[in-house]
């Protein structure tokens, strides 16, 4: 499965951090949601498309948060 973006909230700690990723494996394309940052729970969601996947990446980061896009790391070889 290759990460392909990462968008985070800007707040620090275990109560505010949110995350959000679009990863994709193959055809299908994975979606998750992050609220406590690396220990916190996720919820994650599959879709046969990018537009899709991208459709709901949208509307999770509408909101009050001002959200950061992160830069992925290159795949390790």
């Amino acid at each position: 499965m290759e990460q392909r973006k990462h968008w985070w909230n800007g707040k620090w700690g275990r109560l505010a951090r949110k995350d959000v990723y679009l990863r994709v494996s193959g055809d299908q394309w994975y979606v998750e949601q992050r609220a406590g940052g690396s220990d916190g729970a996720s919820h994650f969601f599959e879709f046969n498309s990018e537009d899709a996947a991208l459709d709901l990446v949208r509307s999770l980061l509408n909101g009050p948060d001002e959200w950061r896009e992160l830069s992925v790391r290159p795949p390790v070889r």
